[in-house]
């Protein structure tokens, strides 16, 4: 087979973590001699990076393989690689359910894609399944291809979880929690930033747990002290703390910095003590109430991001209204609630009292329209406030005839906030200017540049 001949797209499904495994795959590829395509109809081979820890995640998934697996029969691709945790998961039912399928390749069959892609085109009757059940590897993510916008990126500093959520797969999935080597990703960053990354984006199962099993202490605030001094990255966003281990020292850190962005990722899942005790968290009730007023005594402007989950088996009406207590007081500056799902394998998939999903979706409304009114009061109130705002896009949208540029401030993540759109923008993608908020449109808000 001549690679250069055959070209590759890739389908990446699910969350960053797994994103940054398909810029893993598509960097091997390209240095494999495939040509990479964004032209899915027409490629040869089509790659799909799933994602699978949630009912949902697994639906998706399957559509897109369903889709390809199409294709394949009218004989407009020639091969389907299905890789990522739905891989991992189910590798056996995707082969047998899935015959148009060449290649089903698990989370530590990630470097070799390239390999075994020209394995098939070698011995076109082969079939690979290739799913390690031992997942105590730390992934290389350096020398991938960015499919962000060139000036952020994300910077995976763990693999796996060692916690017990009894509602979650990703340990059964991703396995034990792994640090990264605190070398290896100092390596990684000076990488992203020698290639023009401004805004890097710290992300794991647990970002707040790195470093302790390789017997760091306060080993994220050490490794954040370490990217603060690489030349380039103006701003460092930290995602995924778990809210039992952010101490009074992290939250010192984040507000004596000048490029650690005062945002908080904290998925709180609920607030009864109940509930959370039957989801094996560690955090109470009480420890999230002072965790959240200590972080806005510490650092008054601090953005706050959470996740819930309502619905889990056994929530009496009561405690779900002690849920939807508690958002009305935290008041976050964003949420995303969700109904529990009863995974395969996990321990409140055994439990009794499952609840209908009629219940279930109502309760995610009542939680999302009450953190709604948040917002857009908390968007009225910004109003006349000053924003240094990074650049991501030109004309994204117009607003009285005119074209609006796009961009964030530093409460704002990519791909899953908000946006702030700016009038009279003069930058380009990627540069830093200074704003006003003029009005807010929902969610999101409408600045002007000033001092252009």
């Amino acid at each position: 087979m001549n690679e250069n001949k055959k070209t590759v797209a890739i389908v990446s499904l699910g969350c960053p973590k797994n994103r940054v495994d398909s810029e893993v795959i598509l960097g091997r590829l390209g240095a494999s001699g495939f040509t990479l395509t964004g032209d899915f109809e027409n490629a040869n081979i089509i790659i799909i990076n799933t994602c699978g820890f949630i009912q949902p995640a697994e639906e998706e998934a399957l559509g897109e393989i369903e889709y390809y697996a199409n294709l394949k029969d009218k004989g407009k691709i020639e091969k389907l690689i299905v890789t990522g945790c739905l891989a991992q998961r189910r590798a056996g039912k995707l082969s047998d359910k899935y015959p148009q399928i060449d290649a089903v390749i698990g989370l530590a069959g990630r470097d070799s894609v390239a390999e075994a892609i020209e394995g098939l085109y070698e011995s076109p009757e082969t079939k690979i399944v290739s799913v390690s059940g031992v997942l105590n590897f730390i992934a290389n993510d350096s020398d991938r291809m960015l499919s962000t916008a060139p000036h952020w990126a994300y910077l995976r500093i763990s693999e796996g979880c060692n916690r017990t959520c009894s509602f979650c797969t990703i340990p059964s999935i991703r396995g034990p929690f792994r640090s990264k080597p605190m070398q290896n990703i100092l390596s990684e960053a000076q990488q992203l930033a020698g290639a023009g990354v401004k805004e890097i984006h710290i992300i794991a199962q647990d970002s707040s747990f790195y470093g302790r099993d390789l017997g760091i202490k306060n080993g994220l605030i050490k490794l954040l002290k370490e990217l603060e001094q690489i030349q380039g990255i103006e701003w460092i966003r930290v995602m995924y703390l778990y809210p039992a281990n952010i101490n009074e020292q992290l939250l010192e850190c984040f507000a004596g910095s000048e490029k650690i962005l005062n945002y908080f990722d904290i998925p709180a899942q609920h607030i009864n003590n109940r509930i959370l005790k039957a989801m094996k968290r560690t955090d109470t009730r009480e420890s999230t109430i002072a965790l959240i007023e200590n972080i806005r005594r510490i650092i008054p402007d601090a953005v706050i991001r959470s996740t819930l989950i309502t619905g889990f088996p056994g929530e009496t009406y009561e405690e779900f209204s002690e849920l939807l207590e508690f958002v009305s007081w935290a008041k976050f500056d964003a949420l995303g609630c969700f109904p529990y799902y009863a995974e395969e394998g996990t321990a409140a998939a055994e439990l009794d009292n499952q609840l209908d999903d009629e219940t279930k979706n109502i309760r995610v409304e009542q939680i999302m329209l009450t953190q709604q009114d948040i917002v857009f009061e908390k968007n009225q109130r910004m109003r006349g406030r000053e924003l240094r705002i990074l650049v991501d896009m030109l004309n994204a949208a117009e607003l009285d005839g005119r074209s609006l540029a796009a961009g964030r401030y530093y409460g704002q993540a990519p791909e899953i906030d908000s946006l702030c759109y700016i009038k009279g923008c003069n930058a380009k993608p990627g540069d830093f200017i200074d704003t006003k908020v003029i009005q807010s449109s929902g969610y999101d808000l409408i600045v002007k540049q000033i001092n252009p």
